[in-house]
């Protein structure tokens, strides 16, 4: 575990120097998996219709339920890596 959490950690910074930014729905899987991987299933209140962006982004969370944190953890260094290639 902890040598997939400083994968994990270093994705995290490579994920501020990517070639160039990510389309919106990869954006959101980025932070599904982020979250996932952090802190595990979604454990808040889905935010109100009115809030689209931050609705957006727990849809993409809960869509992750039940994953653990290593696969969420592995996703996000392999999409890391995958944007890292451009």
């Amino acid at each position: 575990m902890a040598d997939i959490q400083a994968q994990f950690e270093q994705a995290r910074a490579d994920s501020k120097n990517l070639p160039e930014k990510p389309d919106n729905m990869t954006l959101l899987q980025l932070y599904a998996l982020y979250k996932q991987g952090s802190v595990g299933d979604v454990d808040t209140k889905r935010p109100g219709f009115t809030d689209i962006v931050e609705r957006a982004k727990w849809d993409a969370w809960n869509t992750m339920k039940g994953k653990s944190k290593e696969e969420a953890m592995q996703g996000y260094i392999d999409l890391i890596e995958q944007l890292k290639e451009g």
